[in-house]
């Protein structure tokens, strides 16, 4: 237990065993091998438009379940713990406006830099303060008003962001706004790489999503591999329904209708002529998960049409086929498959990095 090999050669790999899907220590080890190691999306709650102000998250509740606050500070948003670092107490509970963080406790105080600066009845105490009693500062990065942090991250995020960028650059991102009522909650009956295999290959969707096939020109499904993500564009079968190319991006002329990107382990960035469809897949136990859906919206005229016409009814097929194949991995006959080198690109590259995360020390 502990250890997973997967071929990088895709034409000679294996997919998962479906002991990973399946047995209890593998998705207990994917907390402290993967996702304490990765980056998470937050809500921001709003923060960008109010002022000074302290709110309380929990990251990836039904997993990690690690308390930090969002603290915004003379224009600055930065992040800490939300631990106090004498016993362990919850520092803020709700949405405050305070001078100092001051524990309900014992009364330990902490400036809005996350700086110890007193406790009572410490003055005896040796070689005190040190810096671990200062709150953990994380690495948090604002992107257009997503929220990205991390708790102890083994590879950079704000790179592949930059190179995401790049790509889309032509979209107005700085007007980018949260939609709340196209944004929405999917509970499904499955686990969480589960759906994250069905998401990163187009294989599917002849069969799945028939009228997201009459939109997609499948033929021309493409997946690019790169460093702890990944993209596959969807080419679209009508040019109306497509992004339009300044003559200077590396994609004028081509009948483009969406950018599906994934950022190991669990963030899907859906590109749309009308803005971003953000996905994060949240695992609650070893057969369920929890699916966000954000919208951030660019130009609403464009919204309901293409690719994206209806994500709702997408999403449902998603949910029926996953839930089935959550059915047969526990079959005593089912062990591990194989990946089409063609069309099961992301699959195989997500199964790498998984291998790769569970076997490092």
């Amino acid at each position: 237990m502990g250890k997973i090999f997967v071929n990088k050669r895709i034409e000679l790999a294996n997919t998962l065993p479906s002991e990973f899907y399946t047995n209890e220590k593998f998705y207990n080890l994917t907390k402290e091998k993967i996702f304490l190691k990765s980056w998470q999306w937050i809500d921001n709650k709003g923060i960008n438009k109010k002022d000074k102000i302290i709110i309380p998250i929990n990251i990836l509740e039904e997993l990690i379940n690690e308390p930090i606050i969002l603290l915004k500070n003379n224009d600055e948003i930065a992040c800490y713990s939300n631990v106090c670092t004498h016993r362990g107490n919850i520092l803020v509970n709700k949405e405050c406006n305070p001078k100092k963080i001051v524990c309900n406790y014992h009364g330990r105080r902490f400036s809005l830099n996350g700086k110890f600066e007193f406790m009572p009845e410490f003055e005896s105490v040796k070689n005190f303060p040190s810096i671990y009693d200062d709150l953990k500062n994380l690495p948090l990065i604002n992107w257009y008003g997503l929220f990205f942090v991390g708790i102890n991250p083994n590879f950079e995020l704000l790179p592949i962001l930059k190179q995401i960028e790049k790509r889309i650059s032509f979209l107005s991102l700085d007007k980018l706004e949260i939609n709340n009522n196209l944004s929405q909650d999917y509970i499904v009956n499955a686990h969480w790489a589960i759906y994250c295999d069905n998401f990163l290959e187009g294989f599917h969707v002849p069969f799945v999503h028939k009228d997201l096939n009459s939109v997609l020109d499948y033929n021309n499904y493409e997946t690019e591999i790169y460093k702890n993500f990944n993209l596959q564009i969807g080419f679209s079968k009508n040019k109306d329904e497509c992004f339009q190319f300044p003559k200077n991006h590396q994609d004028y002329g081509k009948k483009i209708a969406a950018f599906y990107y994934w950022i190991f382990p669990n963030i899907m960035l859906n590109i749309y002529p009308w803005g971003i469809s953000l996905n994060v897949v949240c695992p609650i136990n070893k057969s369920k998960t929890k699916v966000l859906f954000r919208s951030y919206v660019l130009d609403s005229t464009k919204l309901y049409s293409g690719a994206s016409e209806d994500l709702n009814r997408v999403e449902i097929e998603d949910e029926k086929i996953v839930e089935n194949v959550q059915k047969g991995i526990n079959s005593s006959f089912y062990r591990s498959g194989r990946f089409s080198p063609k069309r099961e690109k992301g699959v195989h590259h997500f199964h790498c990095l998984i291998s790769q995360f569970i076997s490092h020390k």
